[in-house]
C-alpha cells in the first residue's frame, strides 16, 4: 500500500511539472504612457512637467484623494524629496504643490497663494558650455540620460550617432524636448519640457549631438 500511495504521489508531481513546463511564459506589456498634466498658467506646472515625470507617471497624481488642500500636495511632494532623492527645492516643491492644489482640487489661484507668472524668461542665444551645464542640472537631464551609458533614456552618444546624418538632428532634437517623445528609445516616454525656450533648447540639441 505504502509503495502504491508513493508511485501515485510521484505520478501527480510529474503531471504538475510536465503542466508548468508546457506553460507559456507570462509576458507583461504596459500601455505607453498617454496622459498629460493638466496646462496651467502657474509657474508649478513647468516645474511638475520637469521635474515629477522624471520618476512616475500622471496617473499617480489623478490618483490621489479629491479635494487634497494645497498643504497636503506640498506634504506629498516633499515625500518625494525625501524619500526618494527627488532633485526638487524648497521653494519648487510649494510651488508644485500650489499648481496641484489649483489644478487636481478645484482651488483658485488666489486661495493656494500663487500668482500666473509674468515674469519674462530669459534668453540662452549664443549660449555657452556653462550656460547648456545649468540646464542640465536645472532640468535634471542627467537624471535620465549619461554623456556614454544608458540609464533610463539612451545615451548622448547613441543619440549623436542615431542622427549623425541627419541634417536636421538639431531642430529635430530640439523639437522632441520641448514636446516631449515616446517610442523612439523604449517603452519610457521622455517628458516635454515647455518652459525652455526655442534658444535654450537648441543649445542643449547642440550639445548632445557633439558627443
Amino acid at each position: 500500500m505504502k509503495l502504491l500511495i508513493a508511485q501515485t504521489a510521484g505520478l501527480i508531481a510529474l503531471c504538475v511539472v510536465a503542466v508548468f513546463a508546457a506553460a507559456e511564459p507570462l509576458s507583461i506589456k504596459l500601455p505607453t504612457e498617454t496622459a498629460k498634466l493638466r496646462p496651467s498658467s502657474l509657474p508649478g506646472y513647468a516645474l511638475a512637467t520637469q521635474k515629477c515625470q522624471i520618476c512616475h507617471s500622471v496617473d499617480y497624481i489623478e490618483y490621489q484623494p479629491p479635494g487634497m488642500i494645497e498643504s497636503q500636495w506640498v506634504a506629498e511632494v516633499r515625500k518625494m524629496q525625501h524619500a526618494y532623492a527627488a532633485p526638487i527645492t524648497d521653494d519648487e516643491i510649494n510651488r508644485i504643490g500650489a499648481y496641484l492644489a489649483a489644478s487636481y482640487s478645484g482651488k483658485q489661484a488666489q486661495e493656494v497663494g500663487l500668482q500666473p507668472s509674468t515674469a519674462p524668461v530669459p534668453s540662452t542665444q549664443g549660449a555657452t558650455m556653462t550656460d547648456v551645464t545649468t540646464l542640465l542640472d536645472q532640468n535634471s537631464c542627467l537624471n535620465c540620460h549619461a554623456i556614454d551609458k544608458k540609464l533610463v533614456g539612451p545615451s548622448y552618444r547613441d543619440v549623436a550617432a542615431r542622427y549623425k546624418n541627419d541634417p536636421k538632428a538639431v531642430d529635430t532634437l530640439a523639437d522632441r524636448m520641448g514636446k516631449g517623445s515616446s517610442g523612439r528609445w523604449g517603452g519610457i516616454p521622455m517628458p516635454p519640457f515647455p518652459a525652455l525656450t526655442p534658444d535654450e533648447l537648441k543649445s542643449l540639441a547642440v550639445f548632445v549631438l557633439s558627443h
